[in-house]
């Protein structure tokens, strides 16, 4: 049996499971525990190892087994984790994107409040054509894993006569991202708020996004002109980015929660 943890950040949830020498078989594992339908469920699992040195390291497989650099809102989770089972206020967690610090901002175990250093965010814009759709302008972001963020003023966030997820799914898997790339689209409030949807790249449309945020809020904030400090809403509920200039890191502020623990059956 292999013991687990269920978190989520605003909807977007993992397991978080602890790394072992015998446990090197990280996507069949993401395959199937993450089945909604047959298994326990989640976006992805956060594979937890405890290095020699004190440090820890996570690896991220989507749902659908493939691995990505990391998940901001999957990093949080593990923050909170950390937090509940071992007092841990602060914490720097190793990941393919780079290193992450998480400071957790109020506890209410099994909830916390976290903010999370999520580096410089890189803002290109870009437009990019697809078969039968033609040009869609929008930018590419990297922020530790890759992001296309479109701007949209359609109340349902759809464009170019297609749903937003139909154009996502299209996108998210195009020959011209060939790392597959995630796909926001944000529509802008207020100097102060926009509110985005995700087609997360390996897993499909979700509640939420750590990385997502970032990066449609970076986007915003570079080719849009709203404020440095921003409100940024997803389905499943808002987070706050503050990125005070292009050369600084973007600081990340959302919440965690602790859903449950269990034991699984392996492969």
């Amino acid at each position: 049996m292999i013991p687990f943890v269920k978190a989520h950040a605003c909807g977007n949830d993992f397991l978080i499971l602890e790394e072992t020498v015998a446990m090197r078989q990280h996507a069949a594992l993401a395959r199937k525990l993450c089945s909604r339908n047959t298994s326990i469920g989640a976006d992805g699992i956060e594979f937890l190892e405890r290095r020699s040195n004190g440090e820890f390291f996570l690896r991220l497989f989507n749902a659908d087994g493939s691995e990505a650099e990391l998940s901001g809102n999957g990093t949080r989770c593990v923050a909170a984790w950390l937090a509940s089972s071992e007092g841990l206020d602060e914490v720097v967690l190793g990941t393919h994107g780079g290193p992450r610090s998480c400071h957790v901002v109020e506890d209410a175990d099994p909830l916390y409040l976290i903010e999370s250093e999520m580096g410089v965010p890189r803002v290109m814009e870009r437009t990019i054509e697809l078969p039968g759709i033609g040009n869609v302008a929008g930018a590419m972001v990297n922020v530790g894993n890759p992001h296309f963020v479109i701007f949209v003023d359609s109340e349902d966030f759809g464009s170019h006569g297609l749903s937003w997820q139909a154009l996502g799914g299209q996108i998210s898997v195009s020959p011209l991202f060939p790392h597959g790339t995630n796909v926001e689209f944000v529509k802008v409030l207020s100097k102060g708020e926009i509110a985005f949807r995700i087609f997360e790249r390996g897993c499909g449309p979700t509640t939420s996004s750590g990385t997502g945020t970032c990066a449609s809020s970076a986007a915003a904030m570079a080719l849009r002109g709203v404020d440095r400090e921003l409100k940024a809403v997803a389905e499943g509920g808002a987070q706050r980015t503050v990125w005070l200039a292009n050369d600084q890191i973007m600081r990340l502020t959302g919440p965690a929660e602790i859903i449950c623990r269990g034991e699984v059956a392996g492969l």
